[in-house]
């Protein structure tokens, strides 16, 4: 009971801090995308193929790099706002802390989808995504659908949604030769989300131990595939075709490139910590899946950053 009144107390605050300062991007966040090339060439993802790309092709590139990260992060969010909205549906208790929370994120989470719209309208990308099919589509529902009603598992992936794009984000901020409005978007969103995944950490155990089998089973070897999945596809094999590359080839060389294997690990070794941190997997029990896409030992421990 103790532990419940302290994530209660924990999440109301998180509620307070959602009202000091309400952002709405449509009025101060005004401005678009440069002209130019909107990433530096080494936060493109083709920085260790070795490719003798000219000033159009990189600038090609960068565009629709961010355009196919724009809208994979869309995409994950309205997952993320279905989740809650089912949970909010489900509720015994509308009042409840952990619902009112609910409600902010889902407000806020909106306001970012406007903002990611509006830059990928800005961006007008060009690329085809392969795997934009109907078949795939109806695959995607019926996975998003289940994801959705299974609280653990939707906050372990609530916590690589925020923490992958977030380490991107950071990397693209520090970089003094982003384009100024992606920084500003940048900013903005990793500003917010930071609360987000401090609510992801508070509610995790309580969601752990209402879990069932099946969930737990979906947590421990489901869903590192599934992060796994949502790191490499952020960037789609269309992308590469744009520029005349072929996109399947492109795609599998980038993905298993070291700089982007290394920066995989460095986004996902943060959930394992947590997941380690409140007893879902105890120490030198790791599963083995989680440990191949974070890099880390069966304690959790990093090792080398190319290994695997």
């Amino acid at each position: 009971m103790t532990s419940a009144v302290s994530t209660s107390g924990r999440i109301e605050k998180l509620s307070s801090a959602s009202l000091r300062k309400v952002i709405d991007p449509d009025l101060d966040l005004p401005g678009t995308v440069g002209d130019g090339q909107l990433l530096p060439d080494e936060l493109l993802f083709t920085v260790d193929l070795g490719l003798d790309l000219t000033a159009d092709q990189r600038r090609t590139l960068a565009r629709e790099q961010l355009a196919s990260i724009t809208e994979a992060g869309l995409r994950f969010e309205a997952v993320l706002m279905a989740g809650f909205s089912l949970e909010i549906a489900t509720a015994p208790d509308l009042t409840d802390a952990r619902i009112v929370y609910a409600l902010h994120e889902i407000g806020e989470e909106t306001r970012h989808s406007r903002l990611f719209s509006r830059l990928l309208k800005d961006l007008a990308p060009t690329a085809r995504n392969p795997l934009a099919r109907p078949i795939l589509r109806k695959v995607q529902r019926i996975g998003m659908g289940r994801i959705a009603s299974r609280p653990a598992l939707l906050c372990v992936l609530v916590l690589a949604g925020e923490e992958i794009p977030d380490l991107l984000q950071k990397i693209a901020c520090e970089h003094p030769d982003t384009d100024p409005f992606v920084r500003e978007v940048n900013r903005y969103h990793r500003m917010e989300e930071a609360r987000h995944l401090a609510y992801a950490r508070a509610v995790l155990s309580e969601q752990w131990a209402k879990a069932s089998r099946t969930e737990r089973f979906a947590v421990r070897y489901i869903a590192p595939l599934v992060v796994r999945d949502m790191y490499n596809l952020l960037v789609h094999p269309g992308v590469y075709e744009t520029i005349g590359l072929p996109g399947w080839k492109t795609w599998r060389e980038v993905k298993s490139a070291p700089s982007i294997v290394a920066r995989r690990y460095e986004a996902i070794r943060p959930i394992v910590k947590i997941l380690v941190d409140n007893g879902i997997f105890k120490p030198g029990r790791v599963p083995k899946p989680w440990r191949e896409v974070a890099g880390v030992d069966s304690h959790g421990a990093p090792l080398g950053a190319t290994t695997g």
